[in-house]
């Protein structure tokens, strides 16, 4: 059973749906599902990641990798310590500041700071959160640091990492019916409440469609197969692609690649919401107050990647990254350097959820791209699943 908002948040979640009900108004009363997407997450003032509600963390709803242990953070500064890409690393939504503080730590201790660490956040919220973090660090590591409201006009040579960015894209969804695709838009019933309503999908979804399913989708797909299509992620990889002269960019994400992803067995799509460290699949319960995510399309970013002249250089679950890149040696220090044998034993359980296939070990999937570099990146050594994009 999920949590009861109190008073406050409920207000707040009215003041989401009234904001929207005008947006629907002015359209002539329905929209895309991607429109509701992008206005229950990113609202100025109401939107989920807009808001102040604390998203990340035990006190939040959903506990990304860095939030669980510097030992994610760890395995990519010996990455960076070990490749050195270049000066500078650029993170993107950079959530709590959690990665950029753990980093910036390790790489100090491994004697390989950056000459800069930027920071991308389009949320103001979580902006403030990430400087507070920062400014706990020693000086000579919070100096380093920079906000941009946008992606550099200079490119840059170094690493561009991207923790759970891509899942938060807004998306659109589809239904596979016996006369063809319908998309699934957002509607208001007589009541106040929002409805999904199906409709013939415009020229640029029915396109992708037909990339993506070929013109006869019902020779391989159920009818009432239902999924989403992000249209935004591969012009999103090629922005960002833009930036990047010479180094790499380290995304990890819950996905999997086209074959696996569509396949006609996942028949229900990847909509997940989370509010307070619980899952369900309605996208109108509690909005501003819950994340609305689905599932990576990682050959969608390959794709666009490739587009983009950057090479596809490694494609493995996070558990095989971790472990390649030194996971054991960073959980084996972490254990020598706790204070006391709890503390000893909270890592050595942060290690398990990092790994385990019923955790974040397989459902998460690291992708390395690259341009102009032949250096070695040893956490795609262990495991190779580029056959699968």
């Amino acid at each position: 059973m999920l949590p009861v908002p109190d008073a406050h948040q409920r207000a707040h979640s009215e003041a989401v749906l009234a904001g929207f009900r005008q947006r629907l108004a002015a359209a002539g009363g329905w929209l895309p599902f991607e429109t509701w997407v992008q206005h229950a997450l990113y609202a100025p003032g109401l939107g989920y990641y807009s808001a102040g509600a604390r998203k990340f963390g035990a006190g939040g709803d959903f506990v990304t990798a860095p939030e669980l242990s510097p030992l994610f953070a760890g395995c990519i500064a010996q990455q960076f310590a070990a490749v050195r890409p270049g000066e500078t690393i650029l993170e993107l939504g950079a959530g709590s500041g959690a990665l950029a503080a753990d980093l910036l730590r390790r790489l100090h201790s491994l004697q390989a700071l950056p000459q800069q660490y930027l920071i991308l956040e389009v949320s103001a919220d979580l902006r403030e959160r990430q400087r507070q973090r920062i400014a706990q660090l020693p000086a000579e590591l919070a100096s380093r640091v920079h906000w941009l409201d946008g992606l550099p006009r200079e490119p840059l040579g170094g690493l561009i990492v991207a923790n759970e960015v891509a899942d938060a894209l807004p998306f659109r969804r589809v239904r596979l019916s016996s006369a063809g695709w319908l998309e699934l838009g957002v509607t208001v019933g007589d009541a106040g409440a929002l409805l999904i309503e199906e409709r013939t999908p415009d020229d640029a979804l029915n396109s992708e469609l037909q990339r993506l399913f070929g013109a006869e989708p019902h020779s391989a797909l159920p009818e009432g197969y239902t999924t989403e299509v992000c249209l935004a992620a591969g012009a999103w990889l090629a922005s960002v692609a833009a930036v990047l002269h010479q180094g790499a960019m380290l995304l990890f994400d819950y996905g999997l690649g086209r074959g696996e992803l569509y396949h006609p067995s996942r028949s229900a799509g990847t909509l997940r919401c989370h509010y307070r460290h619980r899952a369900h699949d309605d996208p109108f319960l509690y909005p501003g107050l819950t994340d609305i995510t689905h599932w990576v399309d990682f050959t969608r970013l390959a794709e666009a990647a490739s587009d983009s002249g950057l090479e596809v250089s490694g494609y493995c679950t996070q558990a095989a990254f971790l472990l390649a890149a030194g996971l054991e040696r960073e959980l084996a220090d972490a254990v020598a350097a706790a204070p006391t044998p709890q503390q000893a034993a909270q890592r050595r359980g942060e290690a398990q959820r990092l790994l385990l296939p019923g955790e974040m070990g397989e459902t998460f999937k690291a992708l390395l791209l690259t341009r102009g570099s032949t250096q070695h990146w040893s956490g795609f050594t262990l495991q190779d699943l580029r056959r699968l994009l």
